[in-house]
């Protein structure tokens, strides 16, 4: 983990509502993993106690990239951004997706719900095998990097709410039609909303596959020690609380336990 200061070398949209931000970061560079994230502090919120926490997108050489979506005061200073800015990051952090050799007999499928699909296209780069991609959103506008994971090689199947683009439906419909024709057994690696996280984690627990999931949840210090993104988990049978932040955010499927109120 390092703190470094990273200078903006490309800040470009991604469709209407999401950008991709691109730092020169070499310290960070050298160690991510995929599934870690990064801490920024936005200098434009003066009043912003708070870091922001990213997943790793992408890394090129010193640089990474993450993507992000306009949703919030936060995201939307960030638009401000320009090229050449200097920007205080925190990483990487957090654990990351552990990396099947490419002997492994379970087939690498990656399951993504909207922007979700950031730390999974960085998974995808590292993975010494392709294998299936599912991305899901509620738009096709909310669909991204279909081409960058074609060209890697990835085969891609798609479902919307509104049925713009792929199959009519949650992301699980097109999952469930391939699980019930599958001859390879998966090995499953999820970003997304907690909804979709908990239906590919019990997809994972009922089949007796691997299912690592990628939890979302409101980080205050991203190191652990505010203890505002605590988890509970099952380990050898007892229940704890964890810290997404420093434990996760990376959890395999049989660890977690979802609150009866959560989707």
């Amino acid at each position: 983990m390092h703190v470094e200061e990273g200078s903006v070398v490309a800040h470009e949209p991604m469709g209407s509502a999401y950008r991709v931000l691109t730092l020169r970061l070499p310290r960070v560079a050298a160690q991510a993993r995929p599934g870690q994230f990064v801490h920024l502090r936005l200098a434009m919120l003066s009043d912003a106690v708070l870091r922001r926490p990213f997943s790793i997108y992408r890394v090129d050489g010193d640089c990474v990239s993450i993507l992000y979506k306009t949703i919030g005061r936060g995201t939307a200073a960030m638009k401000s951004i320009r090229l050449g800015d200097a920007m205080n990051v925190l990483g990487p952090l957090g654990n990351g997706f552990p990396l099947p050799t490419a002997d492994a007999i379970a087939l690498p499928v990656l399951v993504a719900g909207g922007y979700g699909v950031a730390p999974l296209y960085f998974l995808a780069s590292r993975l010494p095998r392709t294998g299936l991609l599912f991305a899901g959103g509620a738009t096709n506008a909310d669909i991204l990097c279909v081409e960058c994971f074609q060209a890697l090689g990835w085969d891609v199947r798609l479902a919307t709410d509104d049925g713009s683009l792929g199959v009519r439906g949650l992301v699980t419909a097109p999952l469930d039609a391939w699980l019930g024709e599958a001859r390879r057994e998966p090995e499953f690696f999820a970003c997304g909303p907690n909804g979709m996280l908990r239906a590919v984690g019990e997809r994972a627990v009922a089949g007796g596959w691997k299912g690592w999931l990628s939890l979302d949840r409101h980080m205050g210090c991203g190191v652990g020690a505010c203890l505002a993104c605590v988890q509970m988990i099952r380990k050898d049978g007892v229940e704890t609380l964890a810290r997404v932040c420093k434990d996760g955010p990376i959890f395999e499927s049989r660890e977690v336990v979802w609150e009866p109120s959560e989707p």
